[in-house]
């Protein structure tokens, strides 16, 4: 059996569940300049067609009331090895990706 966690918005999630006030809210992360791309995006902001590698000017027309904020991988990285240990309890296999974990059971 293979599960896979799909965690492509896991860093506005994350900037969601530690800040309250921005639960609900559009929230993309990414540098603030136009030149920078959006890092991620929460599902709300998503809702307006901003998703990852997108420009962030393009970000800024579609969601003009979006929340950016500037990644913090330090956080990311504590958040994900928590998960990672986590599933590790439970499968003998744990295989992140780029855009997921991929647990497989055998």
């Amino acid at each position: 059996m293979i599960l896979h966690m799909d965690m492509d918005a896991f860093y506005a999630s994350v900037e969601q569940l530690d800040e309250p006030r921005l639960r609900g809210k559009c929230v993309i992360v990414g540098g603030t300049s136009n030149r920078s791309v959006v890092s991620t995006a929460s599902y709300e902001a998503r809702k307006f067609g901003v998703h990852s590698a997108m420009p962030m000017f393009e970000a800024k027309r579609r969601c003009p009331e979006a929340v950016i904020v500037a990644p913090r991988m330090k956080r990311y990285r504590q958040l994900s090895n928590q998960i990672i240990g986590l599933l590790e309890e439970f499968a003998p296999l744990v295989e992140p990706v780029s855009t997921g974990v991929k647990i497989e059971v055998t």
